[in-house]
């Protein structure tokens, strides 16, 4: 009797994707930061 693990699935699959979401979400909040920041919506004396 064998249990060999299925080929087709890589072990990190799930890692990579939950990585790429972290990234794009990190970027999308930059964005609205700067975007918050350049239409004045943030006061000057927050900003370092």
């Amino acid at each position: 009797m064998t249990t060999d693990p299925s080929p087709s699935t890589p072990p990190t699959a799930g890692e990579s994707r939950l990585a790429f979401s972290e990234d794009w979400a990190a970027t999308i909040l930059g964005l609205a930061l700067l975007a918050l920041v350049l239409l004045g919506a943030i006061p000057a004396g927050l900003v370092p």
